[in-house]
């Protein structure tokens, strides 16, 4: 009946890991951006493995993953050039 509701717990992790994610974003933490990705990426696939999300949750997380990919796509300290 309510499909949605699944499982509370996997979206707060999920929920957890995109605000970490957003959190380092703003104050430029290139590395931990990357980890935060990577680590959204991993639990996403394990809790689509698992059966954990609903198909809705799971449609509505894979386009916020594929989104978050595409900004972050060149974000590292590799183009970063110093100044002086």
């Amino acid at each position: 009946m309510f499909q949605f509701f699944k499982r509370p717990g996997a979206v707060k992790e999920l929920d957890r890991i995109i605000a970490e994610l957003n959190m380092n974003m703003q104050n430029n933490y290139k590395d931990a951006t990357q980890e935060a990705l990577r680590e959204l990426e991993q639990k996403l696939s394990e809790m689509t493995a698992a059966n954990a999300l609903s198909e809705r949750q799971r449609t509505s997380y894979e386009s916020v993953l594929e989104e978050y990919k595409g900004k972050l796509k060149s974000y590292s300290h590799k183009e970063q050039r110093p100044f002086w």
